[in-house]
């Protein structure tokens, strides 16, 4: 869709006024604040074209005009002048947090800074956990208790209780851990569930029956809480008046942060992009709110893309500082977890 150089001057003049004061921009407005000579004429006819095409819309109340969703992505893609952020100062102030601890305090810390910095709420996609194992043992706690100990290649370990239907002896327990070290080690449980079930007729029953409980557990055990979101600064959202104006809109932005799910499938879709992305509410499924924004960018451990982080804020956000800040902050949790002090 082309808009000519004056239409997107007013455009992005409007966009940047109605952010600043959350006010509809009128004509008089427009010409006094886009430094082109026009007069409220024109303007005004240029405004009616914008209207047409869905950029912006007419409040009832009011002569002036404010951005749709698809006013504020055309800003965004096209006419939006990012701040140059000084990211040493920037760095100064987040890399205390982000310096030290487990991986988990760390992925606290950035959704912290990334809500302190920006005045939203700040979240934080964790890693998905790996489901290969490195090595697994079997610990007989008692007649028919046993401990699975999961290690994983990253050397975190878990551990599962085993109920079995049969008491198995040390030595019998030692042999099921050596078979699926040997055999299985460095792959996913979920792949050796399929193999596992066409390579193990040759041995005993009994024996089949504890490595395939081995294997489910072991699944269940890296499923759970693989995946999670870490949110901070939700409350600062209570204060922004477009996003709790009435019940409907409160209901929606509790539901958000409380079931997580909206929230998970939008940070999981943006993890498969590169760089910042701008999902706008009423333009983008993902967003649950018509006046809801999230940026988000995706972060690595090693240079392989692990999680996602970003800003919910409103649709009427400074984005051209919120962008960097988004993009700072995953570069920096990328380098902490990749090397850990």
């Amino acid at each position: 869709m082309q808009l000519d150089k004056r239409a997107q001057t007013l455009l992005k003049a409007l966009v940047e006024r109605y952010i600043a004061d959350g006010q509809p921009v009128g004509s008089r407005s427009l010409s006094r604040i886009s430094g082109l000579e026009l007069s409220p004429a024109t303007i005004r006819n240029i405004m009616a074209d914008l209207e047409e095409m869905g950029f912006v819309a007419s409040p009832h109340t009011s002569a002036g005009r404010i951005p749709t969703p698809r006013g504020y992505r055309f800003f965004v893609d096209t006419l939006l002048t990012v701040q140059a952020v000084d990211d040493g100062a920037v760095e100064s102030r987040m890399h205390p947090k982000l310096a030290n601890g487990t991986p988990q305090k760390i992925i606290s810390n950035a959704a912290q800074v990334l809500s302190s910095l920006s005045h939203f709420a700040g979240v934080v996609l964790t890693p998905k956990r790996d489901s290969a194992f490195k090595q697994l043992d079997f610990i007989r706690l008692s007649e028919r208790r046993i401990l699975l100990v999961i290690v994983s290649p990253s050397g975190e370990v878990q551990n599962r209780l085993l109920l079995t239907d049969v008491d198995y002896t040390p030595s019998q327990l030692v042999e099921a851990a050596n078979f699926l070290n040997q055999h299985y080690s460095g792959q996913r449980f979920e792949d050796i569930r399929m193999r596992l079930t066409a390579e193990l007729r040759q041995l005993r029953d009994d024996m089949t029956r504890l490595l395939h409980a081995a294997v489910e557990a072991g699944n269940d055990a890296m499923a759970e809480e693989s995946d999670d979101v870490v949110i901070s600064g939700e409350r600062n959202l209570l204060s922004v008046a477009d996003l709790s104006s009435n019940m409907g809109s409160l209901r929606k932005l509790f539901d958000l942060f409380d079931q997580k799910t909206s929230l998970m499938q939008l940070l999981d879709v943006s993890s498969k992009a590169t760089g910042v992305q701008i999902f706008i509410g009423g333009e983008s499924n993902l967003v649950p709110m018509e006046e809801m924004s999230v940026v988000t960018a995706p972060y690595e451990v090693d240079g392989r893309v692990v999680g996602t982080l970003g800003v919910v804020g409103p649709t009427r956000m400074a984005y051209e500082r919120v962008i960097p800040i988004v993009d700072i902050t995953a570069k920096l949790l990328s380098s902490a977890l990749s090397h850990p002090h």
